[in-house]
């Protein structure tokens, strides 16, 4: 009996030697984000505009980044911060405009951050009358906590008529 004890403690002593000296395969890397398509970016300006047809500037204000830097079409005032980018949409909105995309570029550059460029025109209506301002704009984007926020809108009237 005393043959199979030390047969039975040596069996063990091997298996757990083998199962301390393994090693576990590492865990495979986590897969890299998905990128963005263009077209995911290329949507992100209808929300925009549909945030402008509300004529609520915080609703506006709620698409860009809280350090956001805004270069508005009719103001010659930098924005640089949340109530800057309300102030210049409270009375952006007051004229009504409606964003049509005439031409586009969407550059994904990462997971995380994309550009949105082209040209753009705006009815706009003041005095009752509609008014045409055709204007170059840049958006860039950044995912944050899982939403595309602006964080550089640019836009400058096209300066030939």
């Amino acid at each position: 009996m005393s043959a199979i004890v030390a047969t039975t403690v040596a069996a063990a002593a091997v298996v757990t030697g083998c199962a301390a000296g393994a090693t576990a395969s590492p865990a495979p890397a986590p897969a890299a984000p998905a990128h963005p398509t263009q077209q995911q970016i290329a949507d992100l300006f209808p929300q925009w505009n549909a945030a402008l047809a509300t004529g609520d500037p915080q609703r506006v204000a709620d698409l860009y980044a809280p350090d956001a830097v805004l270069l508005p079409t009719v103001s010659n005032q930098v924005r640089r911060t949340r109530a800057e980018i309300v102030d210049y949409f409270t009375k952006f909105l007051k004229d009504k405009p409606q964003g049509v995309i005439e031409d586009e570029s969407v550059d994904v550059l990462d997971a995380d951050t994309a550009i949105n460029t082209g040209v753009y025109q705006f009815t706009l209506t003041k005095d009752g009358k509609a008014q045409l301002v055709r204007a170059r704009y840049t958006y860039v984007y950044e995912l944050r906590d899982g939403k595309w926020l602006i964080v550089n809108h640019h836009s400058s009237a096209m300066p030939e008529r």
